[in-house]
C-alpha cells in the first residue's frame, strides 16, 4: 500500500477505494465512484481480482491485477513489482486482455458474473433445475446444483465437477450439472450468441446462489444468462494466448504419468 500511495502521489493521480461486496468494511483511501480512464487496482488474488472486475464491468476500465501471494491466473505483477506496473501502465506498454462475462438476470436485479454463476441445494434434500438454451429444454436436473461458467471460469469450480475446459477466446459458456441424482445430463457448451435460463425448484430447505464464489441475494427461481464478449478488460504484459501455459503451471493441467516416467529416464541418462 505504502508503494501505491508513493506512486500516486508521485504522478498527481487520486488514489480511491471502490465499494465492492464481500471486501469486509476495509478502509484504505477514500471511497468514489468510477470515472472515465480510470485504472482498476486489484490488490490480492484471483478472488480479489474477479471483484475488480465485476465492478469495473459496467464502465470498462482495465483492471491491473497484483498478487500479494503466488502469482494466479488473473494477475499481472507480485506486489513487490507494483511499481514497475504501474511505470508500464502509464507510458502505454501493456496489453488489454478482453474477457467475456455473464449477466444473470432474474426479472428483478442483474449481475455481472466474471466467473461462473451457481445455483446450490442449503443444507439436505436436492434442487431441482430446468435448464433451457433459447427456449428449448435441455434437461431437467435434480441434484446438488449447477455450475453455469465463462471460458475463464471453465477452469474453476466447473472443471472440479468435470466440466470442459474452454480456451481462452472461445464464443461460448459451459453449463455443468453439480452430483446429478440419477439421469444423464453432460456439461453443455452454449453458443455465445444464444440464452441459457435456469428454472429452479428448491427442495424443502431451499437454495443459494453464488456469483463467484459468493453467495448473493437473488431469490429468481428462473434466471437468464447470457455471454457478452469482451465485456472485461484485464491489464496484462506480453502474450497470453490460449491460457494453457497457467493451467500447467498452477498444475491444473497435467501429463499422462506414462510421459512424465519416460522424461525423467531421459534426464537420468543424460545425467
Amino acid at each position: 500500500m505504502a508503494t501505491l500511495q508513493q506512486w500516486t502521489e508521485g504522478h498527481g493521480v487520486p488514489l480511491v477505494q471502490l465499494s465492492v461486496p464481500g471486501d469486509g468494511g476495509r478502509s484504505l483511501a477514500p471511497s468514489a465512484a468510477l470515472e472515465p480512464g480510470d485504472l482498476v487496482l486489484a490488490l490480492g488474488g484471483d478472488g480479489t481480482a474477479l471483484s475488480a472486475l465485476r465492478a469495473a464491468a459496467p464502465s470498462g476500465a482495465p483492471v491491473l491485477g497484483v498478487a500479494c501471494g503466488s502469482l494466479g491466473a488473473l494477475s499481472a505483477v507480485k506486489a513487490s513489482e507494483l511499481g514497475e506496473g504501474l511505470d508500464r501502465v502509464w507510458s502505454g506498454d501493456w496489453t488489454a486482455r478482453s474477457l467475456p462475462a455473464l449477466t444473470v438476470d432474474d426479472g428483478a436485479a442483474r449481475e455481472w458474473a466474471a466467473n461462473d454463476f451457481v445455483v446450490v441445494r442449503k443444507g439436505a434434500g436436492q434442487v431441482v433445475a430446468e435448464l433451457l438454451v433459447d427456449d428449448e429444454l435441455y434437461a431437467r436436473i435434480a441434484g446438488d446444483g449447477l455450475i453455469v461458467a465463462t471460458p475463464a471460469g471453465s477452469s474453476a469450480y466447473s472443471m472440479a465437477a468435470g466440466g470442459p475446459i474452454l480456451a481462452v477466446g472461445t464464443a461460448a459458456f459451459v453449463c455443468t450439472p453439480l452430483a446429478m441424482h440419477g439421469g444423464s445430463a453432460p456439461p453443455l457448451i452454449v453458443p455465445a450468441q444464444s440464452t441459457a435460463t435456469v428454472v429452479v425448484h428448491p427442495g424443502f430447505a431451499g437454495f443459494d446462489v453464488e456469483i463467484d464464489g459468493h453467495d448473493r441475494d437473488l431469490p429468481g427461481p428462473r434466471y437468464a444468462l447470457t455471454l457478452h464478449m469482451d465485456r472485461l478488460t484485464l491489464v496484462t504484459f506480453g502474450a497470453f494466448g490460449h491460457g494453457f501455459s497457467g493451467l500447467r503451471q498452477r498444475l491444473l493441467v497435467l501429463d499422462s504419468p506414462r510421459i512424465l516416467a519416460r522424461d525423467e529416464r531421459a534426464k537420468q541418462r543424460l545425467s
